[in-house]
């Protein structure tokens, strides 16, 4: 029911003319003609009537409202007569009679219903019968309940449909029979909350009543009953899930395709991923048309994609304004118009070959064709753009080395490596070491190459011991977020890249694969076990080995002795005397800071073992010691090639920083370079190098 309380609407124009002029039989007269045309219009009698008060008296304007009231009973109006009667059924009638013809509405409405007179002494109708406001709010909740008679079909949400099978009086509350067989109370205080009663034709109704009806349906009127049975725009999934059980899993791919396909099925503007049913063909091209006019230019190549079949001369109206778009922007984002290009060209509407904005000229002149290559954001399209640059660049190499840098493409960068190594070797193998050496550079393009070294055993091989250390950083390292759970983290399971590592290490890099597998934060015990087991079975000596010297500055071992003093002087006696102060809390089993303190320790005793170990090999750097004529730890080496000058430190691991060109002397990059003298040639992660020049560091 509606509510009581309504807003006015004015009185229409002609009638308070008549009013004004007294022609009060006038009104009667279009009244009553009103009432034939529109019993239902609630807002003109009662705008009306209430001008006739104004204009006359209340009694005429009672008069005119028992008039509506008399033909809306004898047609059997009910519905409309309720309502008439919650608006202004005190100005009709007392009390007594009111509440008469409340009940005499409700029978005849419901009184069909198994239940509706015990459900009307339930909600107590019979009682208080001077009190209309609690009236109405008692013939309010007897509609709510008549709405779940036996046999009446519900949706309960997230269980789908189902029937009332049961009005229990005694429990209040409602027996539903679900799809799958599941049985439910619900009572009759959360009925109006929990249960949605279905209308004669939507899906889930039908799915219970004529299930194989359903299934003859064409994909676009099935889809069209769904969209109109729920009253709103939904996602391929609700759509899917709607459906579960009219179109099987194994053809709901061609039956999605296909409904997809009709002119009257739309996706909703408000919301790109969900659709929605247009009333006609030509409302769909006239909304499609509305929303493309106000969509940025990315939106509407997807518009363009996606609905210019629809219609040619909507298609042409599109490319039209399309290309008005690419020759605008041209200049300021010859991306965008390169994109434009070629999707105009994909919908078969290409524009004129001497135009100035053709990706041909735009990336052939261009002094920055990598700029113009990253503002095209459909990878499809960008791959063209590669292709094209490679037909007309002689210095494509250059570009396409540069765009490895900036592509997040799985699939473009596919095309791209393969180009550049197929063509320069040496070239992708100095920029696969820079990206090793340095990951966060370009994240999108390390977790590619981590991805794809699973099935390249020659890139494994090239550095597997800084590949590993490096993919497991990522796997912690929050710029690496967005690409951890669906892609880094699969690499760690067996079969991925991860483990496959295990099989390049040499017995030189065991040591330290084992120790960063150790000490992994981002490794859980079901991968690091493994791991461990794995490099103990390939590297059975691996005790045996004679642990290597451990060089550092005198700062970092100055500063490696204060940790360890701190380590076993405070924060280890501190945390005995946590794990005791722990204890005495009382069962172990469910003890919080009993367990934190206990892998507190665990951490601590760890930590101080490992650096008691290290500065018992550490050996401390002498600069003094390089004399310029090799480059040996402690050097500071200029390096002179094609692309600049460069320099590198080598120092120990303590003192490690590539992304400042600080080496650690265990890493393969240093170890490539130690014993190079003047004049040597060496590969760095900056391409081919000579050696200009050797000093001390520091």
């Amino acid at each position: 029911m509606t509510s009581n309380k309504k807003t006015l609407k004015p009185v229409p124009a002609e009638i308070q003319k008549l009013l004004d002029d007294g022609k009060i039989d006038a009104v009667e007269d279009k009244w009553m003609s009103h009432i034939e045309k529109a019993p239902a219009d609630l807002d003109f009698f009662t705008a009306v009537a209430a001008g006739v008060a104004k204009a006359d008296s209340t009694e005429t304007s009672k008069i005119l409202f028992q008039m509506l009231d008399d033909q809306l009973e004898a047609a059997g109006h009910w519905v409309i007569r309720i309502e008439l009667l919650k608006r202004c059924g005190q100005t009709i009638m007392d009390k007594s009679e009111l509440h008469g013809a409340i009940i005499t509405c409700l029978r005849e409405l419901y009184g069909e219903r198994t239940h509706f007179d015990d459900m009307l002494e339930k909600v107590g109708l019979n009682k208080a019968k001077e009190d209309i406001p609690k009236t109405w709010q008692k013939a309010d909740r007897l509609e709510s309940l008549m709405a779940f008679d036996v046999g009446s079909i519900v949706r309960m949400k997230d269980k789908g449909a189902g029937r009332i099978e049961e009005v229990n009086m005694a429990l209040e509350s409602f027996k539903v029979s679900l799809e799958g067989g599941l049985e439910i109370r619900v009572g009759f205080g959360g009925a109006a909350k929990l249960l949605d009663p279905l209308a004669a034709n939507h899906v889930l109704r039908r799915k219970l009543e004529d299930p194989e009806g359903l299934k003859k349906l064409a994909p676009s009127e099935l889809f069209r009953l769904v969209i109109e049975g729920e009253g709103k725009s939904l996602t391929g999934a609700e759509i899917k899930k709607i459906l579960t059980g009219v179109v099987s899993a194994q053809k709901w791919n061609s039956w999605w395709t296909a409904a997809r396909k009709h002119p009257q099925v739309l996706n909703d503007p408000k919301n790109k991923r969900a659709y929605t049913w247009a009333a006609s063909s030509e409302d769909a091209q006239d909304t499609v048309w509305d929303a493309f006019q106000v969509a940025e230019p990315q939106d509407q190549l997807v518009m363009l994609r996606r609905d210019a079949e629809r219609d040619e001369a909507l298609k042409k109206r599109m490319s039209i304004a399309l290309w008005q778009e690419a020759k605008s922007v041209a200049r300021s984002k010859p991306g965008l118009a390169c994109e434009i290009w070629f999707n105009l060209e994909r919908s078969g509407v290409t524009p004129p070959s001497d135009a100035d904005w053709i990706p041909e000229k735009l990336l052939k002149t261009s002094d920055e064709p990598n700029k113009i290559l990253a503002g095209i954001q459909e990878r499809l399209m960008r791959e063209k753009a590669y292709t094209l640059v490679r037909k007309i660049r002689t210095d494509w190499i250059d570009v396409f080395s540069e765009a490895l840098w900036d592509e997040t493409d799985a699939k473009a960068l596919d095309m791209l490596s393969d180009a550049v190594f197929g063509m320069e070797k040496d070239r992708f193998d100095a920029f696969f070491d820079q990206l090793v050496s340095q990951p966060r550079k370009a994240p999108a393009v390390f977790t590619w190459l981590v991805e794809r070294a699973a099935d390249k055993p020659e890139w494994m091989a090239r550095n597997p011991l800084r590949l590993m250390q490096q993919l497991l950083f990522a796997n912690t390292h929050e710029d690496f977020a967005s690409y951890r759970a669906a892609r880094l983290a699969p690499l760690l399971e067996s079969g991925g890249t991860l483990p496959r590592l295990l099989d390049h290490l040499t017995l030189e890099q065991a040591a330290s694969a084992l120790d960063t597998v150790k000490k992994s934060p981002g490794l859980e015990d079901y991968h690091r076990e493994p791991l461990i087991n794995a490099i103990h079975l390939r590297f059975p000596d691996l005790h045996q080995q004679k642990e290597a010297a451990l060089y550092a500055t005198e700062a970092s071992i100055k500063e490696k002795r204060a940790e360890l003093k701190h380590l076993a002087e405070t924060e280890i006696p501190e945390n005995r005397e946590a794990i005791e102060s722990a204890r005495e809390l009382g069962d172990l089993r469910e003890n919080f800071e009993y367990h934190a303190a206990r892998r507190r320790h665990e951490y601590l005793s760890d930590r101080a073992g490992k650096l008691d170990q290290d500065l018992r090999r550490v050996r401390q750097i002498d600069p003094s010691n390089v004399d310029g004529s090799e480059i040996i730890i402690g050097a500071t080496v200029s390096f002179h090639g094609d692309e600049g000058e460069t320099t590198y430190t080598i120092l120990g691991p303590w003192e490690s920083d590539p992304e400042n060109h600080i080496l650690s002397s265990e890493s393969d990059l240093a170890k490539k370079l130690l014993g190079k003298r003047l004049g040597d040639k060496v590969d760095l992660p900056e391409g081919r190098h000579e050696v200009s020049k050797i000093e001390p560091w520091g």
